[in-house]
């Protein structure tokens, strides 16, 4: 049996360009979100929340770790320690927020430490058997030279610490220090959850609109490109008649390179998230990006101890005017796309 035919719907004629009209006028009453990416609302929940996380679980991991065995030469401490170390490079160009509260960024990266501080500090609670180490609140309130992870590289790697008597002390101080980047890790990150995440999402007091979230966010990216030029790099580079191999950052872990590149992998997430309404540039700065962390991949000098030779100098050299290049293009190109300009860093007293 066949089926009737279905019923013709006549629909009033429209011209071609009225439609165009009527369709241009509905989109303009869509919520601006969904017709253009909400960076923001990216930067924090793809970027800046999930970095903090990983940071909190990669801590609380090490001050576990830390709990059961303290033994400076523990493999599992030692990379539990390294993984802490990874999560925190790739939220230290957010310098803003609830990491400038109570100096919680410092506390838990007090470098370069020009002044030696950090290790006079740990020699002072050594030889004064301080009773600090045994309360974790009361161990926050310790110089900041005294925490955070590059005072552990010298519990975990300096071959003079682990000379000093006091073995049970150090491993008291140890577990201290692990305990208290954890405390602080999570503070920060607490302080993002409770309202700062909110702060930004909805300009009304600490920002007064989307253009200063913005340039807070092109800011740390600013930020951090300078740290790698002025201090990753430029410290251990020092001057040609002068070279400085032992200002490299974190160079008794052997992690210098590896700072640096896990430094541009998060840099260039963070770039490409706030590049997103402009797909051209996004794809220039994806592939600016790319030829950098390539070249610092072909350095093959965990330490940068070739500062001290020339070819090897050239090539770290090299690296260094190849980001002050990257910072040059997202300055020129970025921040105009946002409509912000570099301003100040937190590292200028800001």
């Amino acid at each position: 049996m066949m089926r009737p035919p279905l019923p013709q719907i006549s629909l009033p004629r429209m011209p071609v360009a009225r439609l165009l009209v009527a369709a241009l006028s509905a989109a303009l009453l869509l919520p601006p979100s969904i017709l253009r990416a909400d960076v923001v609302a990216q930067a924090i929940d793809q970027h800046i929340l999930p970095g903090y996380g990983a940071l909190v679980d990669t801590s609380e991991q090490l001050s576990e770790s830390a709990a059961q065995d303290c033994d400076p030469n523990s493999e599992p401490l030692r990379a539990a320690y390294g993984a802490a170390f990874d999560a925190w490079v790739r939220v230290s160009h957010l310098r803003f927020g609830p990491s400038e509260t109570d100096n919680r960024a410092f506390a838990l990266a007090f470098w370069p430490d020009s002044r030696g501080k950090t290790p006079k500090a740990l020699y002072a609670l050594i030889r004064a058997n301080d009773p600090i180490v045994a309360d974790p609140d009361a161990y926050s309130t310790v110089s900041i030279a005294a925490r955070g992870f590059y005072a552990l590289e010298f519990l975990l790697f300096d071959a003079d610490m682990q000379q000093t008597e006091s073995a049970a002390f150090r491993c008291q101080l140890t577990r201290a220090i692990a305990q208290d980047i954890a405390a602080t890790s999570r503070a920060i990150q607490e302080g993002w959850i409770a309202d700062y995440a909110d702060k930004m999402r909805s300009p009304q007091d600490r920002y007064r609109s989307e253009i200063e979230v913005k340039q807070e966010l092109f800011k740390a990216v600013n930020t951090g490109l300078e740290i790698l030029i002025d201090m990753r790099l430029g410290r251990p580079l020092g001057s040609f008649d002068k070279p400085r191999p032992k200002r490299a950052e974190a160079y008794r872990s052997g992690r210098s390179l590896r700072h640096v590149q896990l430094s541009l992998q998060a840099l260039e997430e963070l770039t490409l998230i706030l590049a997103q309404e402009d797909p051209e540039l996004q794809a220039q700065l994806a592939t600016s990006f790319t030829k950098v962390r390539a070249q610092a991949d072909r350095l093959e000098d965990p330490v940068f101890a070739g500062v001290t030779q020339p070819g090897p100098r050239l090539r770290i050299e090299a690296l260094q005017q190849s980001i002050r290049n990257l910072r040059e293009t997202v300055g020129l190109e970025l921040g105009p796309a946002l409509g912000v300009e570099a301003g100040f860093n937190s590292l200028d007293g800001d």
